[in-house]
């Protein structure tokens, strides 16, 4: 007899949960059906059911962080245009454990992305979707007037996510020397330099 409905949703939510535990622990690269076995207890058998392929274990990972990215914690800015951009920023860094983990996943989706066509435009959409939210931020801090009127908006959007990426790969990678006080002076730094 198959497992009742609420059987198989409440494993699915178990391998789910197992899935993001190795990925915050080892990354894309460390993510095996005999890791995410272990990390259960179970036997890769009972995964194969879920992934007959590692790129669907890949694929349903990828899953698994965007829905962990979009349940993230989030800063309530002080105001708009400035304040709501260096907020959405904020929330990008690596300043907590939870915030390196959810990195180290992105970080090391990158290469899978890159080899694999449909991965690569879900990344993509992504980051254009991140970007449209920080250039609703950038364009109504020109509209406040905290940004001067000549300011190209999407040329502000695109070197704050470029800036706040590379902040991002040298806190993982240098987590002494970029702690999460200086990614914040380094952050502020960046915000004054674009003010004109």
């Amino acid at each position: 007899m198959p497992p009742a409905r609420g059987d198989h949703e409440a494993r699915r939510a178990d391998v789910s949960e197992a899935v993001w535990r190795v990925l915050a622990a080892k990354g894309l690269g460390g993510l095996t059906l005999r890791a995410v076995a272990a990390e259960m207890d179970a036997s890769t058998g009972l995964l194969t059911h879920y992934f007959p392929t590692k790129r669907a274990l890949v694929r349903h990972a990828l899953v698994v962080a965007e829905e962990r990215t979009s349940a993230f914690a989030r800063r309530t800015p002080e105001a708009e245009g400035l304040a709501s951009l260096r907020a959405a920023l904020l929330d990008v860094l690596p300043l907590t454990p939870g915030g390196a983990a959810m990195n180290r996943v992105w970080v090391s989706s990158w290469d899978a992305s890159l080899a694999d066509p449909e991965l690569r435009a879900n990344e993509l959409a992504r980051l254009e979707r991140w970007r449209g939210r920080l250039r609703a931020h950038v364009v109504s801090a020109r509209e406040r007037g905290e940004l001067p009127e000549e300011t190209d908006a999407d040329e502000v959007t695109a070197s704050a996510a470029a800036f706040t990426h590379g902040l991002v790969v040298h806190a993982l990678f240098d987590p002494d020397r970029f702690p999460p006080e200086r990614q914040t002076a380094l952050l502020d730094g960046f915000l004054r330099g674009i003010t004109g």
